[in-house]
């Protein structure tokens, strides 16, 4: 039986996902083989020793000492995509703000407590409401910068608002890039970008290249007036540099005359040219069932099959099951380790059905299907090849 460790609240549909009598499942459970969690850190947790692999419900894991994780073996799970349409939704939202005075219309209703009469009333409105004119978005160009999952849903969204839609991301992989639109304009850099379009949305992950990528430098080829919107990481976003920048624009006119973020902080608050929101972007209760379902599913098909899909430190992967037995091994990415453990094969005479051997980075992958069942020595002896950090057998 598998043991699989939670943190945080996880969604009740994605816990039913594993098999009772497989798994045992819960937050309080010693020598775990899986853990699955939401926003909880891990930096400052002593990982077991039995821990094989971790899945984030969610697509940052900034949470995740990955690195040191990556070194021992450890296979880290995100679930990339399966709260894009929240996010997307959201990030609508916050598209519609930045055009209309919608906030400010919403406050000077409420402060009308002292008006008892609705004639009255609705007359002041009537000659108030010039004070919350705002623009329509059709026409309006959107920038998209990161054009993955929730990039190019963002994107399919703002071309159906009648926005024009011009985008950047430097890692554009061909998956991302079949999935995108025709009608996005692609620009070369981020300085580009950030020169022609009226509103700009960031939807790239929190790693150390995209730290502050908006920051004073980048935002000196700011379009004057342009709003921008950040619901993807704090750390993307150097908060002094953005209020800076919105202090220039009500100053001289130049910067940015809006920020719409889900990440506030202290130097954001109490400005009216800010709305900043408590981290909603995936608190929706679909987006936390499917991610939830999609980490339990990924957790299982590695624990049982060695197969791996959306890792953000292990290549992906997927063999079919053959007849006999699974082994799977990951090793540093160095010549002669694979043919080694091969030669332990020959040796004990265990007959290789089928095998898949990927890389990335640093670290190499292994799945090799076998007729029969390998002795503890054939395993030990694997175990032993230099170079080979972890070894599973799979019945």
């Amino acid at each position: 039986m598998y043991k699989v460790k939670t943190f945080n609240q996880i969604s009740v549909k994605g816990l039913d996902r594993f098999p009772r009598g497989d798994y045992e499942v819960g937050s309080d459970i010693g020598s775990p083989d899986a853990v699955l969690l939401r926003s909880h850190k891990l930096h400052d947790e002593t990982l077991p020793e039995s821990v094989k692999c971790i899945a984030r419900a969610g697509a940052g894991v900034n949470n995740i000492p990955v690195d040191d994780y990556t070194k021992k073996g450890v296979v880290v799970f995100n679930t990339p995509g399966a709260n894009a349409n929240a996010v997307k939704e959201l990030v609508m939202a916050g598209l519609l703000l930045g055009s209309r005075d919608i906030v400010g219309g919403l406050d000077y209703v409420q402060e009308l407590t002292h008006m008892t009469d609705a004639g009255e009333m609705g007359k002041l409105l009537e000659k108030e409401k010039k004070r919350f004119a705002g623009n329509e978005l059709y026409g309006r160009t959107l920038g998209v910068v990161g054009l993955g999952a929730i990039g190019s849903m963002v994107a399919e969204m703002a071309l159906a608002m009648g926005m024009n839609v011009v985008g950047f991301d430097p890692a554009l992989s061909v998956e991302a890039a079949w999935r995108l639109p025709s009608q996005v304009e692609r620009m070369e850099n981020l300085q580009s970008l950030l020169g022609r379009a009226d509103f700009i949305t960031l939807h790239v992950p929190a790693i150390e290249p995209t730290r502050h990528m908006i920051n004073s430098e980048s935002l000196q080829a700011v379009k004057p007036g342009a709003i921008l919107l950040n619901f993807a990481r704090d750390a993307i976003v150097d908060a002094d540099a953005v209020v800076t920048s919105l202090n220039s624009y009500q100053e001289c006119g130049k910067g940015l005359k809006q920020y719409i973020c889900d990440f506030p902080e202290p130097c954001l608050l109490n400005r009216k040219d800010v709305i900043a929101m408590p981290h909603i972007g995936a608190s929706t209760a679909e987006a936390e069932e499917n991610c939830a379902v999609m980490a339990a599913d990924q957790l299982m098909d590695y624990l049982h099959n060695g197969n791996i899909k959306n890792s953000v430190n292990y290549p992906v992967i997927n063999m079919a099951r053959a007849e006999g037995y699974r082994i799977t091994f990951s090793n540093d990415n160095v010549s002669g380790v694979l043919g080694n453990v091969l030669s332990v094969f020959t040796e004990n005479e265990v007959n290789v059905i089928d095998m898949v051997n990927k890389s990335r980075g640093d670290i190499a992958y292994n799945i090799i299907d076998v007729a029969g069942k390998p002795t503890d020595a054939v395993m030990q002896a694997i175990a032993e090849v230099e170079h080979v950090i972890n070894v599973r057998l799979l019945d």
